[in-house]
């Protein structure tokens, strides 16, 4: 491909475009880590671009040579656009497809631990916590509500290769959520500095679900009513409150703390 048809656009259109890249159903990847992830946890590698010219590492041939995925050369101009890079041509890109929404891909068990991030407006956010949840043997991450999306180039470099192993889901709102949660006997936690009680005070060993808030606002009414507990992290200084991603790290740590604690690591 040297040149900006089609298809070129199609994918280029994937960068920036929310509503194109749920009707196309599918993402664009870049980088080792990522791209080995995504191949290791199984999902669907649709195409695999890489530069007409230069030189390959091992890692890139062998994938190339192994994985059942489309192969495009293209120009080298045209792949720094579609990484967005100025200087820098990626040996791979992956165009991957996106997985169900659906929470049976969360695997629940004795241990189970899921974040739920309602509303998030910072696609940065969004990987990092899911890169935390995954640091911290979480089981999954649900995004809830108008959010930014999942799938954005920046949410999937933040995760920096976390998406492909942590369950990440997208769903409408609270309620079919709380659903699975009361079948699988799982207290609901709520975060918010008003909380009634200390994070590390309160018994985080079974089976927890974490409601972190929208970054400005917090959790919507919906979510703080539905929650059995409203937690907070006690915290000093002139701050009077985290980042959402921070504060997600700092539940997902005290988490597996006391998780160690007693009976060993989670996972």
């Amino acid at each position: 491909m040297t040149s900006r048809n089609a298809r070129f656009q199609q994918w280029q259109a994937l960068l920036g475009n929310r509503s194109k890249r749920q009707r196309a159903g599918e993402f664009l990847v870049q980088g080792v880590r990522p791209i080995t992830l995504a191949v290791e946890h199984g999902w669907t590698v649709r195409a695999l671009v890489h530069p007409t010219t230069g030189t390959r590492s091992a890692w890139a041939e062998r994938l190339l040579a192994t994985l059942d995925a489309e192969q495009v050369a293209m120009a080298p101009d045209l792949l720094n656009e579609l990484a967005e890079k100025a200087d820098e041509t990626p040996e791979l890109l992956a165009v991957v497809e996106m997985p169900p929404d659906r929470l049976d891909r969360i695997q629940a068990g004795d241990h189970l631990l899921v974040v739920v991030f309602d509303r998030p407006t910072s696609p940065g956010n969004i990987g990092t916590l899911v890169r935390s949840a995954d640091a911290f043997s979480a089981h999954g991450v649900v995004v809830t509500g108008h959010a930014a999306d999942i799938y954005d180039p920046k949410a999937v470099r933040a995760s920096t290769g976390s998406l492909f192993a942590v369950p990440t889901i997208r769903a409408g709102g609270p309620v079919d959520l709380l659903n699975w949660a009361r079948t699988h006997a799982v207290q609901v936690i709520g975060t918010d500095e008003a909380g009634s009680v200390d994070l590390d005070a309160h018994d985080l060993t079974v089976p927890t679900m974490f409601v972190i808030g929208n970054e400005t606002v917090g959790m919507s009414r919906a979510w703080h009513d539905a929650c059995d507990t409203i937690v907070r992290i006690p915290i000093g200084g002139a701050a009077s409150s985290l980042n959402a991603a921070a504060a997600a790290t700092t539940v997902l740590y005290e988490t597996a703390r006391q998780r160690r604690s007693v009976r060993g690591p989670a996972r």
